[in-house]
């Protein structure tokens, strides 16, 4: 980068490439299959169990059915990260503990919402519109 002393205090945040955290792929690439297994043997043995997340990740998984302390077989433990203006760090700190059982949880995370099939094909016909447009027209000019 060029005079870097100059550009120590850009904001690059709302730039295009800047990079963001992939929760989807984490939700389905690691959170998800580590329920499955490890969290599928403490639930044949009953043993309750909680996983530790960042809000802004939980935040992106389906809404799940809460349930009393009492009743729970997981507790979500989410966390913030707050400055500590005094020290002039990041302190982790749990934010809020939801309660879910294990398999309600477990197939709300891992199934996915159908959602209506006439809305998704009307979105394909959208874009299959759009690239006609645009450029030669395919042999068929509609989806369906």
């Amino acid at each position: 980068m060029q005079s870097p002393i100059e550009n120590a205090n850009m904001d690059w945040t709302k730039k295009r490439n800047y990079p963001r955290p992939d929760y989807l792929s984490s939700s389905r690439k690691r959170l998800a299959p580590q329920l499955i297994y490890k969290g599928g043997i403490l639930h044949a043995w009953r043993k309750k169990m909680a996983v530790a997340v960042d809000s802004n990740f939980f935040n992106t998984l389906p809404a799940m059915d809460q349930v009393a302390a009492n009743e729970a077989e997981m507790a979500w433990l989410i966390y913030d990260l707050t400055l500590d203006t005094q020290q002039n760090r990041y302190q982790m700190a749990l934010s809020r503990t939801v309660y879910t059982k294990f398999n309600a949880a477990l197939e709300k995370i891992t199934r996915a919402e159908s959602g209506n099939v006439q809305d998704f094909i009307d979105q394909l016909q959208e874009k299959l519109d759009e690239k006609l447009e645009n450029s030669n027209p395919p042999d068929a000019p509609t989806f369906i």
